[in-house]
């Protein structure tokens, strides 16, 4: 099992396929079970997304997701989708915490929907 990582320690060696996206601003997300702000998207892959809070989000755990979404979504208010906490560092204002998360069975909708906020929040670089 992999060891997991403090907050404050170095984010595990980079063994992600997609190019991370940094998205224009950050989308609020909730845990579906409690309605607690875990903390606001900073980018995403289809693969994955990395969350900052003020906050340790535990690690090894699989969270049941909702994230709000802009409002041009057709009246859908927010993506659920399940994901497991992998890693998390002191962002570079230490006064937030970065969390990355491994993305779980998301099924073809959730799929089509995280694409499209990568193509039209993303930065293009």
């Amino acid at each position: 099992m992999k060891k997991e990582e403090k907050p404050g320690s170095k984010a595990p060696m980079e063994r992600r396929k997609l190019k991370r996206r940094h998205l224009i601003y950050y989308l609020r997300v909730f845990d579906r079970e409690t309605n607690n702000l875990l903390g606001h998207l900073v980018d995403m892959t289809p693969d994955g997304i990395m969350l900052i809070s003020e906050t340790a989000i535990p690690l090894g755990v699989v969270y049941h997701l909702k994230m709000s979404l802009p409002s041009e979504y057709d009246g859908q208010p927010y993506l659920e989708f399940d994901a497991k906490s992998l890693w998390s560092a002191r962002d570079i204002n230490p006064d937030f915490i970065n969390t990355g998360f491994s993305l779980i069975n998301i099924d073809s909708q959730a799929a089509s929907v995280i694409s499209d906020v990568i193509n039209d929040y993303g930065f293009k670089d």
